[in-house]
């Protein structure tokens, strides 16, 4: 229900408005100024729960209390945070300036996000390898999927070099997918090279095929979220040109994909801040790994550490099984775990409002045609590509066991 359709239904509706210095129908308290204050509260409400949570070294302190209970009153606070952000004055110095902060944590969500990505590119690659030394199959999952990533990879491109170029023109897409290629490229050859292989016998193209399918997934996403190219052809008609053409079946259910797309960004999201606060990923990105000869290969090894099993499994036969209640210690930090939300509560404002183009941002729409998210998707995919390099050449420079994985 839009704020016009309101004014001729609510009693006294426009006078509400003008009190609380909404605009004259309430104009203020819709669209992007909406989605930034719903998100100041929740980003608010997790920074304090993160202040608040600091330093906490086991369950039964009374601040870990405050993170493991009172969920009714968290709720309320919550909502309250987020109705009170409503209320604040001054509607445009508040977006001109939270905007940026957005921008900021919004950008540091998705090196964190790709830090993770990079990490389970090399645990998976440790953990089948392991099993490789007992049973031989582990040799054969791992050469099938490698090559499904790389079959993926290359027919990604291929089918981008097709439909998003053209013979005369689209230089730009032209250019992008060069680099991409190549980049991918360079992944896979500096991750077999023998200078890699000697300090970090683990490393192969099992991890570089999973983040150039990576790349090529991002690659695909920023051409797709470019502006229309619009030219006159030989008639004088407006033609758009470096985009596929399927027909108009592909476009009627705008909505519908906008839903679909928008669940899938939830989910991606929960699934980063979930899996960046296990013991296993937070010692991860702190440059711990697992000791290789604990590592136990499992087929769905990302719930759960091999480690953990073969320390676990070596303490029942010398003594007493240990079990991590949290009692002397936490699995994982209370405090990142709040500031992990903290950061996915900007990523979601900044993606949902077209990150610097907030005032044409639309929820049917904010996957495609904006400038602003093709270069933060294709910023993301170099990020991600130096990442991964990264943790190649970095033992190189300085061989220390904190680099190897």
């Amino acid at each position: 229900m839009s704020a016009r359709c309101c004014a001729g239904q609510i009693p006294y509706f426009e006078d509400i408005c003008k009190g609380i210095k909404a605009g004259d129908t309430c104009e203020k308290l819709v669209g992007y100024s909406a989605v930034y204050r719903v998100c100041f509260g929740m980003a608010c409400f997790f920074f304090i729960f993160c202040l608040l949570t600091l330093n906490i070294n086991n369950s039964k302190s009374c601040r870990a209390y405050i993170h493991n209970g009172f969920w009714f009153f968290k709720l309320l606070l919550l909502g309250a945070m987020c109705s009170g952000a409503f209320f604040i004055p001054d509607q445009e110095t508040f977006l001109n300036a939270w905007r940026y902060v957005g921008a900021v944590g919004g950008f540091l969500f998705i090196v964190i996000q790709l830090l993770l990505l990079v990490e389970f590119a090399h645990k998976w690659n440790k953990n089948w390898t392991a099993g490789t030394a007992t049973n031989k199959l582990w040799y054969a999952s791992l050469s099938l999927v490698t090559l499904i990533t790389y079959s993926i990879t290359t027919g990604g491109l291929i089918w981008m070099a097709v439909f998003y170029t053209q013979k005369d023109g689209c230089m730009e897409n032209k250019i992008l997918l060069g680099v991409n290629g190549g980049l991918c490229l360079l992944m896979s050859v500096v991750s077999i090279s023998p200078s890699v292989r000697d300090r970090q016998p683990h490393s192969g193209i099992l991890q570089s095929g999973l983040i150039s399918c990576y790349v090529t997934y991002l690659t695909f996403s920023a051409l797709s979220s470019k502006p229309a190219e619009v030219v006159l052809d030989e008639h004088g008609k407006n033609v758009t040109i470096c985009v596929p053409n399927f027909g108009q079946d592909l476009y009627r259910d705008k909505t519908l994909v906008a839903g679909l797309g928008t669940a899938i960004l939830c989910v991606c999201i929960l699934y980063s801040c979930l899996t960046s606060t296990t013991r296993s990923s937070s010692d991860a990105l702190q440059g711990r790994y697992t000791a290789p000869e604990l590592e136990v290969a499992r087929c769905c090894f990302c719930f759960g550490s091999g480690g953990e099993d073969a320390e676990e499994k070596r303490n029942m036969k010398e003594g007493p099984r240990v079990i991590y209640d949290e009692k002397k210690s936490t699995v994982y930090s209370y405090a990142y775990f709040h500031f992990m939300f903290f950061l996915a509560s900007l990523y979601v404002m900044m993606t949902v409002t077209n990150w610097f183009n907030y005032e044409s941002a639309n929820i049917e729409t904010f996957f495609s045609g904006s400038w602003s998210i093709f270069w933060v998707k294709m910023a993301s995919c170099w990020i991600c590509v130096l990442l991964y390099l990264g943790t190649l050449i970095a033992p190189l420079c300085r061989p220390s066991p904190q680099y190897s994985v």
